[in-house]
């Protein structure tokens, strides 16, 4: 079906501001009398805090307020997410990762609040930290948190634990499933902590009004979740925050969590005027949420005509310090592009002396499906079948039954497949080997669930016939103009027409967080909803001029007929006469998207590895993607592109390094290694199009799918080259050189 405006490529409404410099970021926020705050922070990994004197600091002239836990109200005993929670903002008995909060200081300049944190004096009893998830499992490990006890749906030991919580699901019968293969591939594979590494760092600037009420600024993905989070840690009604998001600078999950913004509040009240904080790139690496490292044990049973019969899995994955309650969970997925009978997959979230785990782009789903991807390109191998074949042979269909024993919905394996498998990339053939390069070519293919949940837009239509659209969704992908562009879609006029802007907590309504790849396709809904209202209400007004009733006025791209005449009047002339048929217009969509659709993708890449040197270089990547339907197909592979950047970071760079008592050792980004346009190939993308059923337009999320695939493509591809096996993340050249024999 063809549109005139969904589908096309116009320029973003947010490009302008953003190419001049005149956006505004949440470090640029900068209110009248607004001074600077900074946080004190733990120099250890795992400490109890016996004693902390601010009052050296306190006295130094320019400090306006110091905060520590003390000045949080107290949680009811009772609530453990909420001490969590509590303690993660501001210790309290003990500091849990280094880099943890400590004391918050305002003062009137960053010198002089700098100065102050010299001056506080914190006593600290070290303990001994753990920061590998399966020593944090095992049995004499240091404990992280007394009161922990282990969430399970099996019986779990009443004792203190690392192990947050675990869960384990069985489908079929693995065990006479492995009996029956002909092929069997077992494996370990690891995988490093890694961050998002977003440009912007966090910031937030908090002001209280007389009457009690707060206002904050500040990069957020999701507006009212850091309204809910300072709703919990202030003990103050919602209607009394207003949460205020700026641009966003870069986030990729990382921004869903609130940092600063408790602390600034805290600060600002105590001093009686706006504070404003912004974490250095130092403190962003150090002390907010990571993805999560994991070990992972899983294995495939493969009969000898490709039918995979059984896999099984046992997946560890870090939560940080506090529980974080899904990252495991999420990683369970691993599989879930394919049709298996037979499967048991196990998992488990641990604490260890890390800040607490953060979303990254489809969280654990990257380190499960690197473990799930490896094994069946192994088990290609084996059979000696084209990896694409094998996996197109077990594509999972609408209909099929995943191992937690969900079905599928509408997907687009076969389609996405099909076009991997056609194109020129897959059929061209490597370069030779010349020296000590070789060449490869590795392939893998998964699946991501996106999600759905709550958005809200509201459509006010002026009286010359342009429209104000606000939504409650945090703008992080160019998600204004794609939200517009199906509101003007629905509403038949010009996308030029409507303006786009995203409202903040006070001047919206509900709306959950920009994550999870659901901005596009559920206040796209929403969107559709509102256009929708508008029309019927300008039917309702239309016809009252034309003193019939609204059943007699159809409306069809930004024209109302008369359907006994057949006369007819444009929108704009419609929005005129408001006026006269009783003043302002607005629609409303408000939703809850209770099924969305998931998507399938499928990657090649080629690569060159230099035996001697052990540097791999990425030549060539294609991504293949189903988007359901691509609203604004630039911004759809500008996703794929990012997406695919950050997997081949997961895959040859990237990871923290800890020493032994826990210090992050390359907190900087000169340290921690991200590939720049030097180290990245052109990323060629391919949309398909499977619509989802369920949405107007058939919008599947797009953003989260393509980080997934290039860790195990590049592996597979690092093996098509050298014959070597690598399992652990990020395969440095080191890793190369050992599992090629080159390193004793």
């Amino acid at each position: 079906m063809r549109y005139r405006t969904v589908g096309t490529r116009p320029a973003r409404v947010d490009a302008a501001a953003k190419l001049a410099g005149t956006a505004v970021f949440g470090p640029d926020v900068d209110l009248p009398h607004a001074v600077p705050g900074a946080i004190l922070r733990s120099p250890h990994a795992h400490a109890r805090v016996l004693r902390i004197d601010t009052s050296r600091a306190e006295a130094l002239p320019g400090v306006l307020a110091v905060v520590t836990s003390h000045d949080l109200p107290r949680p009811v005993p009772q609530d453990a997410d909420l001490r969590r929670l509590r303690d993660n903002t501001l210790a309290g008995a003990k500091v849990l990762y280094h880099g943890h909060p400590v004391v918050g200081i305002a003062a009137r300049t960053r010198l002089l609040a700098a100065e102050a944190l010299e001056l506080i004096r914190v006593e600290y009893e070290p303990l001994e930290p753990v920061l590998d998830v399966s020593r944090a499992m095992a049995d004499g490990a240091p404990i992280l948190d007394e009161a922990l006890r282990t969430e399970s749906s099996r019986p779990m030991p009443d004792r203190p634990t690392n192990i947050a919580s675990s869960f384990s699901y069985q489908r079929g019968d693995p065990d006479e499933g492995f009996a029956g293969a002909d092929v069997v591939v077992e494996r370990v594979f690891e995988t490093a902590t890694v961050h998002q590494g977003h440009i912007e760092p966090h910031a937030g600037t908090a002001a209280w009004s007389d009457d009690g009420s707060l206002t904050v600024h500040c990069t957020t993905q999701g507006a009212f979740d850091t309204r809910a989070h300072l709703h919990r840690l202030l003990d103050i009604p919602e209607a009394r925050i207003r949460v205020i998001p700026t641009e966003v600078g870069g986030a990729f999950g990382a921004k869903n969590t609130s940092y600063v913004e408790a602390v600034a509040a805290l600060l600002a009240r105590k001093a009686n005027r706006p504070v404003k904080m912004v974490m250095t790139q130092r403190e962003v690496l150090l002390a907010t949420g990571p993805t999560s490292g994991s070990w992972i044990r899983a294995k495939i049973g493969v009969g000898g005509d490709g039918r995979f019969l059984a896999v099984e899995a046992e997946l560890r994955f870090e939560a940080g310090a506090y529980p974080a309650g899904w990252v495991a969970g999420a990683a369970a997925n691993m599989f879930a592009a394919y049709d298996i009978p037979n499967g048991r997959i196990e998992g488990y979230e641990v604490l260890v002396n890390k800040p607490k785990t953060g979303s990254y782009r489809a969280p654990g789903t990257t380190q499960s499906v690197f473990a799930a991807e490896t094994l069946v390109d192994e088990a290609a191998e084996r059979l000696g079948m084209d990896p694409f074949e094998l996996r197109r042979r077990n594509r999972a269909r609408e209909g099929t039954v995943r191992l937690e024993g969900m079905p599928h919905a509408s997907m687009g394996s076969t389609e996405v497949l099909k076009a991997a498998m056609e194109h020129a990339h897959y059929l061209s053939a490597l370069p030779r080997a010349c020296g000590p390069l070789r060449y490869g070519r590795g392939v893998a293919f998964a699946y991501w669930g996106n999600w759905g949940a709550r958005s809200s837009v509201t459509l006010s239509v002026n009286f010359d016939g342009s429209v104000d659209l606000l939504s409650g969704s945090v703008d992080i992908t160019g998600t204004r103009t794609s939200v517009a562009m199906q509101a003007a879609e629905t509403l038949g006029i010009a996308l030029e027409r409507i303006t786009s802007r995203v409202g903040d907590t006070s001047s919206t309504g509900y709306t959950d967080t920009s994550a999870g790849s659901r901005t596009t396709m559920a206040t796209g809904v929403a969107a559709v909803e509102a256009a929708k209202d508008v029309i019927s209400q300008m039917r309702a007004r239309t016809a009252a001029l034309w003193k019939i009733t609204a059943d007699e006025v159809s409306y069809r791209d930004g024209t109302l007929t008369r359907t006994d005449t057949g006369e007819t009047m444009g929108f704009a002339e419609a929005a005129s006469r408001l006026p006269a048929t009783g003043g302002a217009l607005r629609g409303r969509g408000d939703v809850d998207v209770k099924r969305w659709g998931g998507a399938c993708t499928a990657h090649i890449a080629d690569v060159e590895v230099d035996t001697e040197t052990g540097r791999v270089r990425v030549l060539r990547y294609t991504a293949v993607q189903d988007a359901g339907r691509a609203i604004h197909p630039q911004q759809v592979e500008g996703q794929i592109r990012g997406g695919v950047a950050q997997g081949v970071g997961w895959a040859l760079y990237e990871g923290f390094s800890y020493d032994a008592e826990g210090h992050l050792l390359n907190a900087n980004y000169l340290d921690y290694k991200m590939p720049t346009f030097l180290d990245l190939p052109p990323i060629e993308t391919v949309i398909v199009e499977v619509p989802w059923p369920d949405h107007p337009y058939g919008v599947r999320g797009v953003g989260e799918p393509p980080i997934v695939p290039p860790p195990a493509a590049i592996a597979n591809a690092i093996c098509a080259a050298t014959g070597a096996r690598l399992t652990t993340l990020p395969m440095t050249p080191a890793r190369l050189l050992e599992a090629t024999g080159v390193l004793g």
